[in-house]
């Protein structure tokens, strides 16, 4: 592979840090002085969706420069490359192309010469026509009683992504079904997921593209017996009460599942990008085929601005170089998202896999060092609970936390004052954060002299909000597809690769090792002396 530049190689760099020395110690309250017109200028509204990004620490000339960057780093030609169908994906020589998975029907996008759409279209027909079999109770159990419970069995993508869009469409899914997600391997899991349910009449969606995954199978398999026993431990019942996302037809089938209600999609698909493919299938189940094709739209619609707007009037770019200013030149090493809705309480955990295992890289493409800091922590809680736990930090406390607020105009459960109070305490956090409470304020307020330097706020802590209409399928599309390419383009920039994930692997290598070690007896233990102690007390433990 071809040696490539380090980031801080580019002159856009270097400028950029000569830049941050001249901005770092300006304030917020000294920007919006000098320039009244700021919070509408420095403000963007695309697809539905405005971003108000002038609470930033940030000049017009940051702006420049960090664009500046971004050509310099080859942005352009990465994101054409993705939309092209390049295996940019280049430790496992694989497509990265998630905006097939939400491209209208008639479009064209090419793989090796082959339009991949129409094959993207064809699982979403199926997975619609069995939403709707399902929803409408003509698919029958076993005994001849309709499916009223859908338990989702996966883990990583295959889990994060559906759980999160039930979640957040919640307010638009059939109320006469259960939906259930199952993940950890913790047995706990499985056990309260249908402690209440009826087995004649659950559905299970097993997902997982190769039917191998350890933790997903372990569930799987656990809940074939806890069917099959509830059933009269007649096995033909599994073909009734489970479906599979896989791609494996051989494993599906001795398992027990028909092929014929086998959903798969393709390698170009990274689990962390697959919530809109055939792993979204419980999401379909939920909210019915409509819904989820107009939450395809939205992502759509985002996939096309970010494919050809100017970066400087770009959401993702924008939002992704900021992530860089922050993560890189004032060394802030977390993000928090901050929903102001409810309904996506589940968001901010799906964005941690979406952006930490896609920039959590210390080698560039090349295998050369970065050479910067990478992939910032990326957390949250929805207002206004988190308002009364850890704000107190993001005000106050020594580490400087870029946040995202996200809030929308209409409410869907509109309930006397309750949204006016939300949205107020969406646009109270913003401000607060950015120009705080001098001493010489509180001392006009009367505050005892003691108590000024407890309850003076620095300010200059930098957000984002974006509000949107409401909370809608489409609109859900939008913001994720805004977070994915985000995450690529700051991944663009450290010249790393958003899209493999072998730092998953080894964990897992090591555990299917230390399993059968666990029953006791056999050979030696050869670990280090702390895994060796660990497994002899576990065996204690269980009487081993």
């Amino acid at each position: 592979m071809t040696t490539m530049q380090s980031v801080t190689a580019h002159p856009a760099w270097r400028a950029l840090q000569a830049h941050y020395e001249d901005v770092r110690d300006q304030h917020l309250r000294a920007l919006f002085a000098q320039d009244p017109k700021r919070g509408e200028r420095l403000a963007l509204e695309a697809v539905g969706i405005y971003l108000d990004y002038s609470k930033n620490r940030i000049t017009d000339e940051t702006i420049r420069l960090l664009v500046e960057l971004a050509g310099q780093a080859g942005l352009r030609e990465r994101i054409d490359a993705m939309f092209r169908g390049e295996r940019i994906n280049v430790t496992e020589q694989r497509a990265v192309l998630h905006v097939a998975l939400r491209a209208p029907r008639g479009a064209s996008i090419l793989l090796d010469g082959e339009n991949v759409v129409p094959r993207v279209h064809e699982v979403l027909d199926r997975m619609a026509e069995f939403a709707d079999r399902i929803r409408s109770g003509a698919w029958l159990g076993h005994t001849g009683r309709r499916i009223r419970n859908v338990v989702n069995i996966g883990i990583g993508g295959s889990d994060l992504g559906p759980v999160m869009a039930y979640e957040a469409l919640r307010h638009y899914s059939a109320r006469d079904m259960t939906f259930r997600f199952v993940s950890n391997v913790d047995g706990t899991d499985f056990a309260e997921a249908v402690q209440d349910l009826d087995a004649a009449e659950t559905l299970f969606v097993v997902a997982s593209k190769t039917f191998t995954t350890l933790e997903t199978m372990t569930n799987a398999h656990t809940a074939r017996d806890w069917c099959v026993e509830r059933l009269g431990g007649d096995e033909h019942a599994v073909a009734r009460h489970f479906v599979a996302v896989s791609t494996n037809a051989q494993a599906v089938a001795k398992f027990g599942i028909d092929t014929a209600n086998m959903f798969g999609f393709w390698d170009w698909v990274g689990g962390r990008y697959s919530m809109d493919s055939a792993i979204g299938l419980a999401t379909m189940l939920a909210i019915g085929p409509e819904n989820f094709r107009a939450m395809l739209a939205g992502f759509h619609a985002m996939d096309e601005h970010f494919r050809e707007a100017p970066f400087e009037r770009n959401l993702p770019v924008l939002m992704g170089l900021l992530t860089v200013w922050y993560a890189n030149f004032f060394r802030a090493p977390t993000v928090a998202v901050l929903p102001y809705e409810q309904y996506l309480k589940r968001f901010p955990a799906y964005l941690q896999q979406l952006t930490m295992e896609s920039n959590g890289k210390s080698v560039r493409l090349d295998g050369g060092p970065v050479g910067c800091d990478t992939g910032p922590v990326y957390w949250g809680e929805p207002g206004t609970n988190g308002q009364h736990s850890f704000y107190q930090l993001i005000h106050q406390g020594t580490h400087l936390v870029p946040c995202d607020f996200i809030a929308f105009g209409q409410p869907l459960n509109p309930i006397g004052p309750h949204h006016d109070l939300l949205l107020a305490n969406v646009f109270a956090q913003g401000e607060a954060l950015a120009f705080g409470k001098t001493p010489a304020e509180l001392r006009a307020e009367g505050t005892a002299e003691w108590l000024v330097p407890h309850r003076t706020f620095e300010g200059n802590r930098p957000s984002n909000t974006l509000l949107l209409e409401r909370l809608t399928p489409a609109a859900l599309g939008k913001l994720v597809a805004l977070y994915e390419h985000s995450v690529f383009t700051q991944g663009a920039l450290w010249q790393i690769n958003c899209f493999d994930q072998w730092g998953v692997e080894l964990g897992k290598v090591l555990a299917s090792r230390i399993v059968p070690e666990l029953a006791g007896g056999g050979a030696e233990l050869g670990h280090d002396s702390s895994t060796n102690a660990l497994i002899r007390r576990y065996r204690r433990l269980r009487g081993r």
